[in-house]
């Protein structure tokens, strides 16, 4: 045997030996992952370095994949997050299975740009949906009115709304809360806040926020929504200017006949809806199933995700991946959505089956789309004012707060040429 016979054959047989050197870095998102709500973070930080991933549709619960990195890798093993390296010859298979079953490739391309509308003061026990930000380090920006006002809302790919009343009735809380030293504090900063703006009342401040963000969806925005800003927009968007607001709650009568000028085709989502303007009691409207002919509250039930196909619905599909299909009800200020109350047009993505009960639901409004989420906190099902925040290290496998970061990602999606 020459040398460089010899030479030959041992390097043959040294990589042969070798193990096949990683290519990919596959994220599982079913119950392997031992950090559900951070690999969300994991995945905004790939996006965020430049790089590209692909979230896997309805495979093994939406797992996520991306190019090995040892950064990333490095990354992943702070974070807590679940990673497999795998090979060229790994992840080739998992596209075949892809593409044989009910799933999907999507390919995410860059960080969206995320708004949080709240104020600066806002308490941790507010929204959920910051929680969730902050605990999966996924980097927000705060905005409240004078932002939405001054048109700011443009330099942002995704927006956040929690309990907001943009009817302009301080949630109603009068009825319970009147004689609270945080309320009265809340009212009268509110009301000087819209004098400051040039608006006569709360409601006519608000509802000019409400049209801004409407606008902004219809230019192409994500709005994702939950609690009581999904009610109380499509309340201020369907009576305009309409002076509706009962005189223990801003002082001033109600414009008579107001209940004939309520216009549904303003609305993102509800129609039909009759309006409270009075009765002592909490609820905006009726569509809150939970609050519907009664002043007490009905009791919240479990709720199920649909199944939808990865290929044909690939955006219900992408809001609704999840390693659970049954998750456990919460309330919120709005906690369900009436049935009867959804526009046609509109998606609906998880109801109580057996009952007129949704509560999750997503649909388009001009070149942009909206999804709405009912309850205040998926950890924290009866949440009051002032309570402590939510614990996500206690909760990071949690099925309702997933579904909160799926809308997150939604907008780094790779939008495909439509044929024509």
């Amino acid at each position: 045997m020459s040398r460089n016979t010899f030479i030959i054959n041992s390097l043959f047989i040294l990589l042969v030996a070798l193990p096949l050197r990683a290519q990919y870095l596959f994220v599982p998102m079913d119950d392997a992952q031992t950090d559900h709500l951070k690999a969300y973070g994991l995945v905004y930080a790939v996006l965020t370095a430049g790089e590209n991933a692909e979230w896997l549709l309805n495979y093994r619960a939406g797992s996520f994949l991306f190019k090995d990195n040892p950064v990333f890798y490095r990354k992943a093993r702070l974070m807590g997050v679940t990673v497999e390296k795998i090979s060229e010859s790994q992840a080739a298979a998992i596209y075949k299975k892809v593409d044989k079953s009910n799933c999907e490739r999507i390919y995410l391309e860059k960080p969206p740009k995320v708004a949080v509308y709240s104020p600066a003061w806002a308490a941790p026990w507010d929204d959920a949906v910051t929680l969730a930000l902050t605990y999966a380090e996924i980097t927000y920006e705060k905005i409240w009115d004078k932002e939405v006002l001054s048109g700011d809302l443009s330099r942002y790919d995704w927006l956040h709304l929690h309990h907001e009343d943009f009817t302009g009735q301080f949630n109603r809380f009068v009825y319970s809360y009147a004689g609270a030293p945080w309320y009265q504090k809340q009212v009268a900063l509110f009301t000087q806040l819209a004098k400051d703006a040039g608006y006569a009342s709360v409601r006519e401040h608000k509802g000019a926020v409400s049209r801004m963000i409407q606008k902004y969806v219809a230019d192409g925005g994500f709005l994702f929504a939950m609690c009581a800003a999904t009610e109380t927009i499509d309340v201020a968007l369907s009576l305009g200017g309409v002076d509706f607001v009962p005189p223990e709650i801003d002082g001033t009568p109600i414009e008579a006949g107001w209940e004939k000028r309520i216009d549904y085709s303003k609305s993102f989502a509800f129609t039909g809806f009759t309006v409270n303007a009075g009765n002592g009691i909490n609820p905006f409207s009726d569509i809150d199933f939970n609050w519907v002919n009664s002043p007490a509250k009905v009791l919240i039930t479990d709720f199920d995700l649909f199944n939808f196909s990865a290929k044909i619905d690939p955006v219900p599909c992408m809001l609704n991946q999840c390693h659970a299909s049954t998750l456990k009800g919460f309330y919120g200020i709005t906690s369900t959505f009436r049935r009867k109350r959804i526009k046609d047009s509109v998606t609906i993505l998880a109801e109580t089956p057996g009952s007129d009960s949704v509560r999750y639901l997503h649909g388009n409004f001009g070149k942009g789309s909206f999804t709405f989420y009912g309850g205040h906190d998926p950890e924290d099902p009866n949440h009051y004012i002032e309570d402590m925040p939510t614990e996500l290290t206690l909760h990071k496998n949690s099925p309702g707060y997933r579904l909160i970061l799926n809308n997150v990602l939604f907008p780094a999606a790779k939008k495909e040429k439509k044929k024509t």
